[in-house]
Formats: structure tokens, sequence, C-alpha cells
């Protein structure tokens, strides 16, 4: 994965305002050294926590300077689990908005991504099928668009994800342009079900990527969160499950930006 500089967050990036470019320390100014130097490393840095024990989030602790409805959006649905991720790729390689853009827009280079099963010691795809469809009522898969050239202040796209684990499922695509920031709102509109079970009800998983040009490259912060039952959160790793795909997620749109530049 060649190096950018990007931060992704599962969450709504309202209204930021600055009029210079920033740096990574001016958005994160006392992030310890250990969570620096893992965002600036090629894997980057994720966590999880759970409602239980306490939600402790990155990007609203220390003197983040991240709007806090990017937070505040996902706690409101009341999730169980979080799942934080941030990425730093950094210099030469970094890339503007509309690469960014234009990687989210590319649904079907996400089939076949995979990921890494620790119970069965190999890697699987996470997503055996992947379409844009033409809306929520109507699941009929239309092709993606060619790369845009301009980048649009707002767009509403719907996905079809055929899951290895939760099967068919459907997500809401968000993304707008707010300041010199990027954001990625991915919700799901129909349940997630394991075994015929409904596992994560309509509305109830949510994510955000946030991408903002800072001095280093571009900057990625992912925020996902997800409510579920005890009872089948005793039998399925929520944690795992939602990390695989906020990661999955994550490297598919930094492969697309990253593969312009190659």
């Amino acid at each position: 994965m060649k190096k950018l500089l990007v931060i992704i967050i599962f969450t709504a990036c309202a209204s930021i305002s600055f009029s210079q470019v920033r740096s990574f320390n001016d958005i994160f100014p006392n992030a310890e050294q250990n969570i620096k130097a893992a965002a600036f490393s090629e894997s980057g840095y994720i966590k999880s926590s759970r409602r239980t024990s306490g939600f402790i989030i990155l990007g609203n602790s220390n003197g983040a300077n991240i709007d806090p409805q990017i937070i505040d959006i996902i706690l409101q649905k009341n999730p169980g689990y979080l799942i934080e991720y941030l990425l730093v790729l950094s210099g030469k390689d970094s890339s503007s908005l509309l690469d960014a853009y234009n990687a989210l827009g590319n649904i079907r280079g996400l089939k076949g991504r995979l990921y890494n099963s620790h119970t069965k010691k190999r890697s699987f795809p996470l997503f055996e099928e992947a379409t844009r469809i033409a809306g929520k009522k109507q699941t009929t898969a239309i092709p993606d668009p060619a790369p845009a050239s301009v980048l649009p202040q707002s767009e509403i796209v719907y996905i079809k994800l055929r899951d290895s684990i939760f099967g068919n499922t459907y997500y809401c695509a968000e993304m707008a342009l707010l300041q010199n920031c990027l954001r990625y709102t991915l919700t799901n509109f129909k349940s997630l079900s394991y075994l015929f079970i409904p596992v994560i009800k309509e509305e109830k998983f949510m994510s955000q990527l946030y991408f903002e040009p800072i001095e280093e490259g571009l900057l990625i912060y992912g925020i996902a969160g997800a409510d579920i039952s005890d009872f089948l959160a005793s039998r399925i790793s929520i944690d795992s499950a939602i990390s695989k795909r906020l990661t999955v997620i994550t490297e598919w749109a930094i492969d697309g930006i990253t593969k312009k530049n190659r």
C-alpha cells in the first residue's frame, strides 16, 4: 500500500470552519506517540470499545479538533459497539478529494476483497458481490459511472453487498463536500441477518469516512457503530465483524485513491 495521509470518520462531517490547510497535530494535538506512530504506519490505528465498559473515542478526546457532530451522529444511534480507525499514509502519494470521491464511487471494486479469518486461519472474500442499485425500493443493479472530473457538492448512492456472514445487505451511502473535507456516510437500510435471524436492525449500523487534505497529505479518520442485542452479541464476535468491514472498506478507498498515482 503506497504512502498517503488519510483519516476516515464513520460519522457526519458537519460545519468545520478553517481557512487554511491544517496539520495532523492541529487536528490531534495531544495524540499519544504510539497512536500517532500507528496512524502513520501502513496498517494504521484501529481500536474497538463497548458501551458496557465505556466508550473511549480518539476523535472527541485529548483536545481533538474534529467537529463533535461527527461523533454525536453515531452516538445518537445508541450503539453497543464502536470501532475507530486512523490511517496516515503521507507525502508525495497524497491525492485530492476528487480522487477520494472517484475511489468511493467504484462500488464493484469491493467485490472479492479479502479478510483474515483467525478461526479458520486463512483469508476469505468479505463481499462476494458488490453493486450499485437503483434505490431502496428498486434493487436492480446499475453500473458504476465513469470517474468524475468535477467534485459534486453532494450525492446519495444505494449499494447491495453480498456479505460472507450476513448474506445480502443493503446500504445508503451519502457523500458531501463541506469546507475542504469530504464526508462519506454509510447506513444499512435493511436489517443484517445471520442464519435468518436479524442481528443488526435497519439503520442500526452506521459508519463514516472523513477525508481532509492536510500539510502531510490526505487525512482519513473512520468511525463505525452498531447496536445489537446482548443475546446475539454473545454468539457473534461483533467487535471483529465491524472491524473487518471498516478495514476492508477503508483499504478499498485507499487502493482506489493511490492507484491513480502508481
